[in-house]
């Protein structure tokens, strides 16, 4: 696989054209823009497994033709995503336990040097499994590998040692720490999702009062954004996600953050008096003084009763991975708020895929705080 480097400012130069008038109805600022490296930028990558000939090697599809194609190297993919895909194959081929019903393997890294990989299989993991798994283990260690070995099969799941990795991230001179679960949802793109930290921290400099974060997922902006805040309250559904939360919450000291496991949609709920959760007892949501409310929604954007709960903070941080959903949640944003800042950040280099956010501020700087009106 050959990437067209030399293409690429072309390429996020025509995101930025699109992205700029996608914003253009709202009388957006001027387009910060970050590039992404040009190459062994995605921490993580998921291949199949094809068995040939007594051989094995990995394959992706082709998405237009939908033929299979054979991967020895993947340059979008970290460097220590190439080394191991080279050094696993080398490990397994002609184990008969390791590759026998092997059909995917997933590959989580990090840019502190540690990976996650997982072994997916159409058969019952059994005792035999684990203690060759364990022999993989040590022969990639004593390669030099920081590696977790994890098995998956239909309802079943066997970690070595853990099922995670810990990345270490340096944000605005300062590192923190965070705890990511293989087969959760991670930043794929580790150098970019720095910018996005240090620009959001950087939009919200001089905060007064406290922050509201929805989908808030491992505490990545979260734990990032605490100290712009006297407190943060976050919201997040996955029990995967909101337990490595709150290990980074604790690993990176952090004492004013609390995580509750709710949708965006339940919390919504809740503070409307639609309905009661149990999840709640406990929280007195009286005691915030939530001015600044950030989001990060999935690709279908915000849906109509949490856009309206988001219309009424003074400030609005809103990530995005979908730019037309945004547009469109921006058709009702705008009519409160206007855009300060926005941003471009390339996560996903050779793709169509553009990640962006934006920062709004209340069109009436006197307006009462949500909750006083």
């Amino acid at each position: 696989m050959i990437l067209p480097v030399d293409q690429y400012p072309t390429l996020l130069a025509k995101k930025a054209e699109h992205l700029t008038a996608l914003l253009a109805p709202f009388s957006a600022p001027a387009l910060e823009q970050f590039a992404s490296e040009p190459q062994h930028f995605r921490l993580r990558a998921e291949f199949r497994i094809w068995h040939e000939a007594g051989d094995l090697f990995h394959i992706m599809f082709d998405p237009h033709t939908k033929q299979r194609y054979r991967v020895d190297q993947f340059p979008i993919a970290s460097q220590l995503i190439n080394q191991m895909m080279m050094a696993l194959l080398v490990a397994i081929r002609g184990n008969e336990i390791l590759t026998r019903k092997l059909f995917q393997v997933d590959y989580l890294s990090t840019l502190s040097g540690q990976i996650a990989v997982s072994l997916l299989y159409h058969k019952k993991l059994d005792e035999s499994w684990i203690a060759e798994a364990k022999l993989l283990k040590q022969r990639l260690t004593k390669q030099g590998f920081a590696v977790q070995i994890i098995g998956r099969a239909t309802k079943q799941k066997i970690a070595l040692d853990c099922d995670y990795v810990e990345e270490i991230l340096p944000i605005d001179g300062n590192n923190y720490t965070y705890r990511q679960v293989e087969n959760s949802f991670t930043q794929p793109n580790g150098k970019m999702n720095i910018k996005m930290l240090e620009w959001a921290r950087s939009c919200t400099a001089n905060s007064e009062g406290d922050l509201l974060e929805l989908y808030c997922g491992n505490g990545n902006f979260s734990i990032a954004l605490a100290s712009q805040f006297r407190k943060v309250l976050a919201t997040e559904i996955s029990k995967s996600s909101v337990e490595s939360a709150q290990y980074n919450i604790a690993q990176n000291e952090v004492d004013n953050l609390q995580i509750v496991r709710m949708s965006a949609e339940e919390f919504t709920q809740a503070l409307n008096g639609v309905r009661a959760f149990n999840r709640l007892k406990g929280i007195d949501l009286a005691s915030y003084d939530c001015n600044t409310i950030f989001v990060d929604p999935p690709r279908a954007g915000l849906d109509p009763d949490t856009l309206n709960l988001v219309q009424g903070y003074d400030r609005i941080l809103y990530i995005s991975c979908n730019p037309h959903t945004l547009a469109d949640n921006l058709q009702q944003l705008c009519q409160t708020h206007r855009i300060v800042r926005c941003a471009l950040f390339d996560q996903f280099p050779y793709t169509d895929h553009i990640e962006s956010g934006v920062c709004l501020e209340r069109k009436d700087s006197n307006a009462n705080k949500r909750g006083d009106k």
